[in-house]
């Protein structure tokens, strides 16, 4: 039962991967790689590709829409010794799927297969792939789609449970991600994602689904610690994790922005990049009387007042 971190724009960087790798997080994924500006060898792409050993097995994903550029990209990216190379077949934002790449190969099955076959032919790293239920409602195609991409040569299918008109709106539904799981004719391991927010509904999927492992995105905001706790509820000793003191949350999150300031070489922008955690952290759900203070920790711009706010949140509330 192996739990994964999703792949994230803005989010999965190095300095978030190797928190929630210390977590528990069995692989970890970098940010989306779009295979043009590798090709061009735009320098804020490239650096896209730094990993470590220390979050090994790690997976670098690429996007694009043109075969040529996707297995050159590949190649690129193997020079960087990834574990795995992951095709993203399921964003679903405008910028990446109204351009036909990520989520929008959907609408175009055939180019999906080919760049498929393209990637998996030009390197020798193993190829995975994520991607979405299908475009729409009327159109969810994944348990073909599944054993096309399994023909294709790939290692692994990751499954987000929804179609690409969903975006990240209603409930992820898993019951076509165990029917791919199911299928007799499939023989490669099945990840699923979406939704799993909590030990509970982390151990309903593996038991109801069958899946090979879980992939978790926007539960780990500001909560990198969500892999030890699932897999403390999975283990021989079952039961939950004991109650995380504030003070110690806290910490890991002040780790992060210091992290993310040394990543990214400069305060303000290491700041402004942690505050997504600030905002979806469970850590400061439900306190009472929170708004202006929540307000002035996404105000904050130096280290020094982040910490400070945090401080007096503890002091207040912890």
């Amino acid at each position: 039962m192996k739990l994964y971190l999703a792949p994230m724009e803005d989010v999965t960087d190095p300095a978030f991967r190797l928190l929630c790798k210390r977590f528990g997080a069995d692989r970890v994924y970098t940010e989306f790689v779009n295979a043009d500006a590798l090709v061009r060898d735009v320098a804020s792409t490239t650096r896209k590709l730094t990993i470590s050993d220390a979050e090994r097995p790690v997976a670098i994903q690429i996007y694009g829409r043109d075969t040529g550029s996707m297995a050159e990209a590949a190649q690129i990216v193997e020079q960087a010794r990834p574990d795995f190379i992951d095709l993203n077949f399921g964003c679903p934002v405008k910028k990446v799927a109204g351009k036909g790449a990520g989520a929008g190969l959907l609408q175009n099955i055939p180019l999906l297969l080919d760049i498929t076959r393209a990637v998996v032919d030009a390197v020798h790293t193993p190829v995975t792939v994520k991607t979405r239920l299908g475009w729409n409602d009327q159109q969810k195609i994944i348990v073909d789609l599944a054993e096309q991409l399994q023909d294709c040569g790939i290692s692994e299918l990751a499954i987000h449970g929804r179609t690409r008109a969903q975006m990240y709106t209603g409930e992820a539904d898993w019951t076509l991600i165990g029917e791919v799981k199911n299928n007799p004719r499939m023989h490669i391991p099945i990840i699923g994602n979406g939704d799993v927010t909590t030990p509970e509904r982390a151990k309903e999927c593996f038991d109801r689904y069958g899946v090979d492992a879980i992939m978790i995105g926007r539960a780990t905001f500001g909560c990198p610690w969500i892999f030890e706790d699932i897999k403390n509820y999975l283990s021989a000793e079952g039961g939950l994790s004991a109650q995380r003191s504030m003070d110690w949350c806290v910490n890991i999150l002040k780790e992060h922005v210091e992290r993310s300031i040394e990543w990214i070489g400069d305060e303000r922008k290491g700041i402004v990049h942690s505050r997504r955690h600030f905002a979806a952290s469970p850590v400061f759900k439900g306190l009472y009387d929170f708004k202006q203070t929540r307000i002035a920790l996404l105000c904050a711009e130096t280290k020094a007042e982040v910490f400070s706010i945090m401080d007096e949140i503890v002091n207040r509330w912890g």
